[in-house]
């Protein structure tokens, strides 16, 4: 019988362990990705009315995403459920990045100061070209492609 009590204490230390990691992963991902739109300064207000408009997957085109007078010049604005940031660096200058850190996938959550901020571990990413400028990310956002027509932008 102690063959018996022995394996139960395995799958009984096992089954806690697979729990609390579990309870771990759950943490980080409402960690990592909870954000909602943001954009620079302490403009905190949520997406246009007419973001919601584009695919929920955020792998379709076409439908508009944000109007440009959205997208504050020096800054930017973050589409949580397209996982993809606007910046607007300079006047009518509009670029797009995936809202993805490349460190350790969480999305990104504020811009200010000419920066994208990631929550989870501190990187920094420049609005002009995604470059990294602070913390632990290996790599740049990516670029994303977007279409900017009659004031209106659309991912590509």
């Amino acid at each position: 019988m102690t063959g018996t009590q022995g394996a139960a204490r395995i799958v009984t230390r096992r089954t806690v362990v697979a729990a609390a990691g579990a309870a771990g992963l759950g943490a980080a991902l409402v960690a990592c990705g909870g954000g909602s739109d943001s954009a620079s300064g302490s403009d905190t207000s949520s997406a246009p009315a007419d973001a919601g408009k584009s695919a929920g997957s955020g792998s379709a085109g076409g439908d508009a995403l944000a109007k440009t007078t959205d997208i504050p010049e020096g800054g930017g604005k973050i589409f949580s459920d397209q996982k993809v940031v606007v910046t607007q660096p300079k006047a009518n200058e509009f670029k797009a990045f995936s809202a993805v850190c490349t460190h350790q996938g969480c999305t990104v959550a504020s811009i200010s100061d000419g920066i994208i901020h990631c929550p989870c571990h501190g990187s920094e990413f420049s609005i002009e070209d995604g470059s990294v400028k602070g913390g632990p990310a290996p790599k740049p956002l990516p670029a994303q492609q977007i279409k900017v027509a009659g004031g209106s932008i659309s991912l590509a």
